[in-house]
């Protein structure tokens, strides 16, 4: 099978890391990739804003399948052109990627489909939604509607600083994500991510993990993208993942069904684990930067056969299997991230790291024109290990971080904190 893959961070490194062991893989390709996933792919420059290029490439060289791993393309309707061309695309039509490219979008449908989730309201202009921030309970939450790199999210404090939200995002902080927002109650709980595989009928679970948001150690400072990320995350007992797929993942694929337009991909189910039982947070149509890293870490399947399944509504027909260890993930950032990052410094030693037993994701990163490797994003490198617990697969991944040689360069020294403190009988 010839299968061109769409994107270039970490995500995408660990989905070619993995699609290059598939006995089902032919030829790969990788537009834009990087050079970690160069190792796997053939890494060529495509505009995915231009689909007919992409369909161009697609049917000169026999493509028959495109990986589509970034929430952008999907929302811009990569996944409908190719489809519509003859080209079997993995990741939801526009219609579809709703559920991730509007907040409000799925919060109305949990409503109309008896999801639980946060009470909500939604508001396009900022004078009607301060008014609303006044008259409600803190701290409250405030979500710009559109896609924001996973960083479109304030949790308010007093009204003021609700308001001061409100307003930074009407006024263009987070670009047209803001143009409306979503104000939310603001849940207790230990949240968790619950990922699930769909053909726009089966819904077959893909595992769970837990993110770190917050760019520092204990859960401080400003939400990034993640920080890293542990699987399975057990916080969330078999008992709970059947509720949230029975409650939350299912209604969604039959709502969306019986819409017209069926959820065909990933849906990641970011889920607070409240006292009243697993309620939706928000959705994802596509793998998590870096959940994905540490799930492809565990899963034991072919890759390529799942995707295909769900390609070709076959998923019924499949289980996927899984290690039973436990993977975990540390995101080495540029400085100045979640900011403006310092780029093009340049990075030794990811070898070494891979000799202490890690697995190293190139994130966001490229080659000089010396051939060096270089930093070129925020989260440029996802240092990942397997281990018997959280804490041995913790002490792996720190060993594969600290061979690394990057002074511009850092990370958290406490990904997997809770589980670890639970494993110890701290938690």
């Amino acid at each position: 099978m010839k299968v061109l893959l769409v994107g270039s961070g970490g995500r995408e490194h660990a989905l070619a890391w993995k699609l290059a062991q598939s006995p089902l893989l032919g030829k790969l390709w990788a537009t834009p990739g990087n050079p970690g996933i160069a190792q796997h792919a053939e890494c060529v420059a495509l505009n995915l804003s231009d689909h007919q290029a992409v369909i161009g490439f697609c049917r000169e060289n026999g493509v028959d399948l495109v990986v589509i791993g970034p929430e952008q393309p999907l929302v811009e309707g990569l996944a409908d052109a190719l489809e519509a061309a003859g080209v079997k695309a993995f990741g939801p039509s526009a219609q579809a990627a709703q559920l991730e490219g509007s907040k409000g979008f799925t919060k109305d449908l949990c409503k109309q489909a008896g999801i639980p989730t946060a009470a909500y309201a939604r508001f396009d202009n900022a004078n009607a939604a301060i008014d609303y921030v006044y008259g409600q309970p803190m701290p409250i939450v405030i979500k710009a509607d559109g896609l924001a790199a996973g960083k479109g999210v304030v949790i308010a404090v007093t009204p003021e600083d609700a308001a001061d939200a409100v307003t930074m995002m009407f006024d263009g902080g987070f670009g047209a994500a803001g143009a409306e927002v979503v104000v939310e109650e603001f849940m207790q709980g230990e949240e968790a991510s619950l990922f699930a595989i769909t053909d726009g009928t089966t819904v077959l679970p893909l595992g769970s993990a837990q993110d770190h948001k917050r760019v520092g150690d204990g859960d401080t400072g400003p939400n990034t993208g993640g920080m890293g990320a542990y699987s399975p995350a057990r916080v969330l007992t078999p008992a709970l993942e059947a509720q949230a797929i029975r409650e939350i993942i299912q209604p969604t694929v039959e709502a969306m069904a019986a819409r017209g337009t069926p959820s065909r991909g990933i849906l990641y189910a970011g889920l607070m684990l409240t006292e009243d039982g697993p309620k939706l947070i928000e959705y994802n149509v596509r793998f998590g930067d870096p959940e994905c890293q540490v799930l492809m870490m565990r899963l034991e399947s072919d890759l390529l056969a799942l995707i295909d399944a769900a390609c070709t509504g076959r998923l019924a027909e499949v289980e996927p299997k899984w290690r039973d260890e436990t993977a975990l993930t540390v995101v080495m950032a540029a400085e100045g991230y979640p900011g403006t990052p310092v780029k093009g410094t340049v990075i030794h030693g990811v070898e070494h790291a891979q000799a202490q037993g890690t697995q190293v994701f190139h994130a966001g990163t490229s080659r000089s024109a010396a051939g060096d490797l270089v930093a070129s994003g925020g989260r440029v490198l996802n240092i990942t290990a397997l281990g018997e617990n959280v804490a041995e697969a913790q002490a792996r991944a720190y060993r594969g971080v600290d061979a690394i040689e990057w002074p511009y360069g850092f990370c958290r020294r406490d990904i997997g904190w809770r589980e670890v403190a639970r494993e110890q009988g701290r938690g």
